[in-house]
């Protein structure tokens, strides 16, 4: 289904601010820093200015990404209210702008970082463009309940293509930095599901609170939660962990725990009753979650680097 605005006649030329936030930047930022924790704690180093390019381009493709989920899911994202103002569906870019933006970034940004660091780490990121453009939003999105968590690996692709563009190979710690983000994923966007009520029910889009109820999504963001603290405990044990990042799993994964069960002991009734207070708390708290995480991996790094 699409909406008409999408078609409708451009009314104003779009605004540099319009092509930006079509390359998702709140998305791209994450990507940015995840990345960039990859590439610090990897064993060698680069020059600086090999620093910059890589990360530059891998921020290229993330925006990549974005345009072509924006070019394709222009029609679901109209009818929620979450993403309705969204530069395409919004009518600010037209589709055939976001789908040309979005294949040129994705050339652009392979090739260099290819050339930029090593050819390895430039098929990571092409392989992660097409799995977010093609595996979950052409696909999984509007087909599975399971579309976050296979999906999730998107997300989780770039500590790894950072530690690629370093080492020119993947190592434990590299998956488990992988291994964090894709279990963080689904209760991230599982406990945003539960307070959104019904903006992925009114587009049709498989979320788990639409085919399996909120109380399932519950218990499965207590699932995912247990599953995360457990990688992240096992991320501070390997070469690139420390005493910094553990003990940042053990406080943030605390939480993290204690606000599971919080929502996991809840009904709707109770949940409504106080507007889903809890589920944005935990939500909030996802946010800070993985970037004090991987903040720690840095720190950790620069005591090593102190002492050696």
């Amino acid at each position: 289904m699409t909406d008409l605005s999408i078609n409708a006649p451009r009314e104003y030329e779009p605004t540099f601010g319009d092509y930006f936030a079509l390359l998702k930047p709140r998305v791209m930022s994450l990507v940015v820093f995840t990345a960039l924790v990859g590439l610090l704690v990897a064993p060698g180093s680069l020059h600086a200015v090999e620093i910059f390019a890589a990360i530059l381009f891998i921020a290229l493709g993330a925006g990549a990404s974005g345009a072509l989920n924006m070019w394709y899911d222009a029609d679901i994202d109209a009818m929620m209210r979450r993403t309705a103002k969204r530069p395409v569906p919004s009518g600010r870019v037209e589709p055939g702008e976001a789908l040309a933006i979005g294949l040129a970034l994705s050339g652009i940004s392979v090739v260099m970082l290819g050339l930029a660091t090593n050819f390895f780490a430039a098929a990571l990121l092409a392989f992660t463009i097409f799995f977010y453009a093609v595996i979950y939003s052409m696909w999984l999105k509007r087909s599975t309940p399971h579309n976050i968590v296979i999906g999730g690996a998107a997300g989780a692709f770039p500590p790894m293509i950072g530690w690629a563009a370093v080492t020119g190979d993947v190592s434990m710690a590299s998956v488990l930095m992988f291994a964090l983000i894709f279990m963080w994923t689904p209760p991230h966007f599982w406990a945003l599901a539960l307070f959104t009520k019904s903006d992925y029910g009114d587009a049709n889009v498989p979320m788990l609170t639409v085919t399996h109820g909120r109380d399932t999504t519950r218990r499965h963001i207590l699932g995912y939660t247990v599953a995360v603290a457990l990688v992240a405990i096992g991320l501070a044990l390997t070469p690139v962990g420390g005493p910094v990042t553990l003990v940042a799993a053990l406080v943030l994964n605390a939480l993290f725990l204690k606000g599971a069960v919080a929502i996991w002991r809840r009904d709707d009734a109770a949940a409504e009753a106080d507007n889903y207070l809890v589920e944005k708390k935990f939500f909030r708290l996802s946010l800070y979650y993985l970037f004090l995480h991987f903040a720690a991996l840095v720190a950790d790094a620069a005591v090593r680097g102190v002492m050696a």
